[in-house]
């Protein structure tokens, strides 16, 4: 797998954020109301906020389509490392805003961009051989906030969605848009709960990458979340990290009804599928027999606005008399 994941999980709790009352308004911040100090303690990391961030740039495509998905656009001056186009609804919006690096940047690129926050995805985007660490960032006077799916000390859930999607509202100052963005997704996830009302589920293998092992989904991710509600069971859900490495004979012996392929960067979908019908491991394998292959974006399957949008795409796929 490339570098924008993290080669191991933060363990630390996500606190959500204690308010104190100001001696008096600040002046507005576009695009929130009004400003209130503020301390959040995300991913072991305490952040004070005296107003809303005016300069924010954010990195990897689930950080950046949050902000757009809350109407944080004129509060942005950047982004950074997306895997796939953004979403039609955002695009407008993301096309005013300047790209600062088709990956991550480095560390003197960031700073002369002059912002006042960044949001990551993905714990490498915070990277500190790079210099980007957290801690080298606050000492530049910059606020970062990581998406809480790399800190998690449990499975991930959709309510850890709201939570994210909370968080970074209340940085903002626009609480009052989160509540009608989470009320569309959660209507998105409750029309494929009432059609798969007593569905049986089957048993599926997240095919992400790998030719000697498979990197596959474990069962801390939202990818294990998104195949519980799908309507599906996850083969390696006891891997106990978001993203593992296991033998291809360990696919085998678990017999996977259908095998999801993760689609993103230069290897396509087909040649991914043709390697494991290619593979005498798997030979045997009930969904390879049947040729059974869903595929979602790599985009969809992290914490973020795609989340319930990736359940409904794959129960589509795996349950597809339930659609009709």
């Amino acid at each position: 797998m490339t570098g924008r994941r993290p080669t191991s999980l933060l363990l630390a709790l996500l606190v959500t954020g204690v308010l104190a009352a100001c001696g008096g308004a600040p002046p507005e911040q576009a695009p929130a109301a009004k400003a209130e100090r503020q301390a959040l303690v995300n991913c072991g990391v305490t952040t004070t906020y005296d107003a809303p961030p005016t300069r924010a740039i954010s990195m990897n495509q689930h950080a950046t389509e949050v902000m757009l998905a809350l109407g944080l656009e004129k509060s942005m001056i950047g982004t950074a490392y997306l895997d796939d186009q953004v979403l039609p609804e955002y695009k407008a919006a993301y096309d005013a805003i300047k790209v600062v690096a088709k990956e991550y940047p480095s560390y003197e690129a960031l700073l002369a961009e002059e912002p006042d926050f960044v949001y990551g995805g993905f714990g490498s985007t915070f990277d500190e051989k790079e210099g980007r660490g957290r801690a080298a960032l606050q000492e530049a006077g910059i606020k970062t906030y990581l998406n809480v799916e790399e800190c998690a000390e449990g499975p991930v859930t959709m309510q850890l969605m709201d939570q994210e999607i909370r968080n970074v509202a209340k940085i903002f100052g626009v609480q009052d848009r989160a509540e009608p963005l989470l009320t569309a997704l959660h209507g998105t996830l409750a029309s494929v709960r009432e059609k798969l009302a007593r569905v049986a589920p089957v048993k599926v293998f997240v095919y992400d990458s790998g030719d000697k092992t498979a990197f596959t989904a474990g069962g801390k991710g939202i990818g294990n979340e998104i195949i519980k509600l799908a309507g599906a069971e996850n083969v390696f859900a006891d891997v106990d990290k978001v993203w593992g490495d296991v033998s291809f004979e360990q696919v085998a012996e678990r017999a996977p009804d259908w095998i999801v392929v993760y689609d993103y960067g230069s290897d396509p979908v087909d040649a991914k599928k043709k390697f494991l019908l290619d593979n005498p491991a798997l030979k045997d394998v009930p969904a390879i027999k049947e040729q059974r292959f869903a595929v979602l974006p790599l985009s969809s399957v992290v914490l973020g606005v795609r989340a319930p949008s990736a359940v409904e795409a794959l129960a589509r796929q795996i349950h597809a008399d339930k659609f009709q």
